[in-house]
């Protein structure tokens, strides 16, 4: 594996291993776990992750790798397409014990990746390092290893980003539960802040074609491949396309709420069968 591959991280992994760090015994300096996700054409796409038990001493490391091979096999049986492809450690280096470990992943796929996340929060921040374990040394000489630095990337689904926003919401704030939105609300609070980037978008440009703001070429290819991508229509057209969707969408919600009122209806006359 060249030394330009991109690790591509999901929140859920983030999540996890933060879960993880906060269950952990409390004689456990880090927590370590085993990496799942997809390699293709040097982007090593890291989807999900679980905990591996461990114990670290001042001359050896004690892992239970049974129990890792057999929750991969659960795993593999959910989904089939996630491999394993590195493994994860919290805190904010590389440590002396990292190389007996990752000898153990090297054997189980091919370059693992080795993704470190601080929990300490150092620098008021989490931060997340990938690492490659590349050779080193001279022809007929003595040979090591280095862990070198790799570009490390978040990528996000749909519902992944939709579940990180509602996360946010909690930050700042004294109550540190949120409810799930309904289909209406979220559509109404993205229209809502799609409503503000776009002020800010006209301020920028005027800002610019005004001469209070020096341009930026980047920001301007970008503003052009989003004006080129938005379909040329009428404003009736678009209105016409526009209802026709928020029709089939409470068409979709009305049958929803139909069928879960049907359901608790059948469940009572059931009951009241029985009794």
């Amino acid at each position: 594996m060249a030394l330009n591959v991109v690790v591509k991280v999901h929140p859920v992994v983030l999540f996890q291993i933060v879960d993880a760090y906060e269950r952990r015994n409390a004689d456990a300096h880090r927590v370590i776990g085993t990496l799942l996700g997809t390699v293709e054409k040097g982007v090593v796409e890291v989807t999900n992750c679980f905990c591996v038990p461990h114990k670290e001493y001042e001359d050896q490391v004690e892992a239970e790798l049974n129990y890792a091979m057999d929750l991969f096999d659960l795993n593999r049986r959910v989904n089939i397409q996630e491999a394993i492809v590195g493994w994860w450690a919290t805190g904010n280096e590389v440590t002396s014990h990292s190389s007996v470990i990752h000898e153990y992943y090297a054997r189980e796929c091919n370059n693992p990746i080795h993704l470190t996340l601080d929990t300490t929060l150092q620098g008021a921040r989490m931060g997340i390092k990938a690492y490659l374990n590349v050779p080193i040394g001279v022809p007929g000489g003595k040979s090591g290893c280095m862990f070198t630095p790799v570009n490390v990337e978040i990528l996000c689904y749909e519902p992944e980003v939709v579940g990180v926003q509602l996360c946010q919401k909690t930050m700042g704030v004294a109550k540190k539960t949120v409810e799930p939105m309904m289909d209406l609300a979220q559509v109404a609070e993205a229209s809502e802040k799609l409503a503000g980037l776009l002020e800010g978008v006209l301020a920028y440009v005027e800002d610019v074609l005004g001469g209070r703001s020096q341009p930026d070429n980047a920001v301007g290819r970008a503003l052009l491949d989003m004006v080129n991508s938005v379909p040329k229509m009428s404003s009736e057209e678009f209105d016409k396309m526009f209802n026709s969707n928020v029709k089939d969408l409470l068409m979709v919600i009305t049958l929803s709420q139909l069928t879960k009122t049907q359901l608790q209806l059948n469940e009572k006359l059931t009951l009241l069968t029985t009794l």
